[in-house]
Parts: structure tokens; C-alpha cells; sequence
């Protein structure tokens, strides 16, 4: 054995025995779903999510009955120019009249529709920074958690992949912190959960509470 080949093999040896001695890496689970289901934020953000897509329902209906009611006076415009008992001149009026509420009434409906289209947007919108607080704030209190015990890596046991599968196949439900990451993120939640001052509302029927 060459001094070389002597040389390498202990310092090989050394490693692996080194790497022995070392205590293993400690992996930990939250339920990321049951996390942000359960924070009493979660739902004070669903409550003022469905205000605002009532708030736009309710715009959204005002303007459609505009339209409805547009609509009715230009079919009748329509049916003024037709009639053959008018004299021509007034007959023209009556269509000339008609023709001003067309544009009306198309100027309406493009209102409608970019209303529709903004307000999906905004709501969108506004889920999503909601979303993104509220998860930031929960994995604050996981990584606190995780450095607490000790764990090197947390793995999320909600977490599927892009087939709809889940990422973990099998936990023997050890080094779970979802009970202690829920009892931690309300630590601070109000009574019930809700402000007092915000009543749960209905679900809005608004375009823009459709998904």
C-alpha cells in the first residue's frame, strides 16, 4: 500500500465514522390546510371578501337594471318609428331617437362588462394579498417552532403534486407541530373569532364572487 493510497483510505475512514457520530437530521409535518383553515385571520379575510363581492353585487345590479330599462325604451323607440299611423317626419324623429339609445344602451352594457371584468380582478386581487399575509404569518410560527425542536426540514402533509397526488405518501404522525402551530397562531384571536362589528353575510351572487 502506497503512502498515497494509505493516506486516502484514512482520511476516508475518518469522514464515515465522523459522519456516524453525528446525530441524524430531524424532519418535522405541519398540515398547512388545517393551519390556514383554522386561524381565526383566515376567516376575518373570507368575512370582508364577502362584503366586498357584496358591495359589487349590489352596483352590479343597479347597473344591469339601467340596461334593462334601456333596453325597454329603445324597443319602443323601435316600434314608435314603425308605425305607419305617424307621419314621416315624426317617424324619422322616432328612429333618430332610437338610434341615441342604441348608443346608450351599447355604452351600458360596455360599462357592465368592464365593472364584471374590474371587479373579478380586484377581488382576485385582494384574496390573493390576504392569502399570501396569512400564510407568511403561519410559516413565521412553524419556523420558530421547527427551531425550537431542532428540526432541519418541515414538510407540509397538505402539499399535492401537479397530478393532484399528495407530495407525502406515509407519516407515522411523529414531530407533528399542526396542534401547536393552530394553538400558537390564535394565541391572540378574538372572541368567536370574528369582530363583533362584522356579522358573517350572506354569500354574494355577484360576478364577482363567482370563481
Amino acid at each position: 500500500m502506497t503512502v498515497f493510497t494509505r493516506y486516502f483510505f484514512v482520511s476516508a475512514l475518518m469522514t464515515l465514522l465522523s459522519a456516524k457520530a453525528q446525530p441524524a437530521a430531524k424532519f418535522g409535518i405541519v398540515d398547512m390546510k388545517k393551519a390556514f383553515d383554522s386561524y381565526y385571520k383566515t376567516k376575518q379575510a373570507e368575512v370582508q371578501i364577502k362584503e366586498r363581492a357584496a358591495d359589487s353585487d349590489k352596483v352590479y345590479k343597479g347597473m344591469i337594471e339601467d340596461y334593462k330599462k334601456a333596453n325597454e325604451d329603445y324597443k319602443k323607440l323601435i316600434e314608435l318609428s314603425n308605425d305607419q299611423a305617424l307621419a314621416g317626419e315624426e317617424r324619422d324623429k322616432r328612429k333618430k331617437s332610437a338610434e341615441t339609445k342604441l348608443m346608450e344602451l351599447q355604452e351600458i352594457e360596455k360599462s357592465v362588462k368592464q365593472f364584471e371584468t374590474q371587479a373579478r380582478t380586484s377581488i382576485g386581487e385582494m384574496e390573493k394579498r390576504m392569502r399570501d399575509k396569512i400564510v407568511g404569518e403561519i410559516r413565521e410560527v412553524v419556523s420558530a417552532l421547527s427551531k425550537t425542536a431542532g428540526y432541519a426540514l418541515v414538510f407540509d402533509l397538505a402539499s399535492v403534486t401537479a397530478y393532484q397526488t399528495p407530495i407525502i405518501l406515509y407519516s407515522n404522525g411523529e414531530n407533528d407541530l399542526t396542534e401547536a402551530v393552530v394553538k400558537e397562531i390564535n394565541a391572540n384571536a378574538p372572541a368567536g373569532g370574528l369582530p363583533s362589528s362584522s356579522p358573517e353575510p350572506k354569500p354574494a351572487s355577484s360576478p364577482a364572487g363567482k370563481k
